[in-house]
């Protein structure tokens, strides 16, 4: 059983999509959680926007923070873990919003044995400008309310927010480490610490995420679907730099080959 969640939010520099989401955090209808901003070098407006949450939340938020030196989303999460007091982490991003029920479906998810990869609905840059500039609580509106934004081309997809009951077919593909991302990605921390967290080599953009899952299927830790349960509403933003897209990749298929690569190079164990 779970003792409590720690969800890691990886930000840089966009806070009013920082604030969007932990605004569909603190409104979560389960409340034993706890937030750990992972803060790739943002300026003092994010940093305004976490102090002014912390002051009018009972939800304990905590704001890890290094130095801008270009993309290195697993060193500040991997920093930001080992400043968690959870045993279950979800590691989100920070231009994620998610449904009031996604901690309590996460919770109910949580196997040991698994990590649970969530799916996301991609938003249009028209309308994730509104719900910004307007504020709006996209993440309170009823299905068939999103229904309305899918058929005016405002999300790109609707099928993810069909819930379908925790039945046999979540565990069809356990070693598939395909289209799972740490925009919305569960596992035990234990886990986490054992395959020791994300690997550091992969800078820049591309496949920290699933360099992390395919050592935990190495590990012997099996996939659990979470889509049809826990989706994302992913607000739209230009594609990151993916200069160094070719040698993460080669990193990765040459750790694919190799099923005793476990535990990650550069990784959470300097900060233990």
């Amino acid at each position: 059983m779970i003792k409590l969640i720690s969800i890691v939010i990886s930000t840089y520099n966009w806070p009013e999509a920082l604030s969007a989401c932990i605004i569909s955090l603190i409104n979560q209808d389960d409340k034993n959680f706890e937030i750990i901003i992972a803060d790739d070098g943002s300026s003092q407006n994010t940093h305004k926007i976490i102090n002014e949450f912390k002051q009018s939340t009972s939800i304990v938020i905590q704001h890890i923070f290094q130095e801008d030196l270009g993309f290195r989303a697993g060193t500040i999460r991997n920093k930001a873990t080992v400043a968690s007091k959870g045993d279950y982490l979800i590691f989100l991003d920070g231009d994620c919003i998610v449904r009031p029920n996604f901690i309590s479906r996460h919770r109910q998810l949580a196997e040991k044995g698994f990590w649970i990869p969530g799916n996301r609905i991609l938003l249009s840059q028209s309308y994730t400008s509104k719900i910004l500039s307007k504020r709006i609580l996209v993440h309170t509106k009823p299905t068939f309310l999103l229904l309305a934004e899918w058929l005016k081309g405002n999300i790109n997809r609707i099928l993810p927010l069909v819930y379908l009951p925790f039945n046999y077919f979540r565990y069809f593909k356990p070693k598939q480490w395909q289209k799972a991302m740490t925009c919305n990605l569960a596992v035990w921390k234990a886990d986490f610490i054992t395959v020791n967290g994300f690997d550091e080599q992969f800078e820049g953009w591309g496949y920290e995420d699933s360099d992390l899952v395919i050592r935990l299927i190495h590990y012997g830790i099996k996939r659990k679907e979470g889509r049809f349960a826990v989706p994302v509403l992913h607000l739209w933003h230009n594609q990151n730099d993916r200069s160094q897209h070719d040698s993460n990749y080669q990193r990765l298929m040459e750790r694919l080959k190799n099923p005793s690569f476990i535990r990650a190079e550069k990784g959470i164990d300097q900060y233990l």
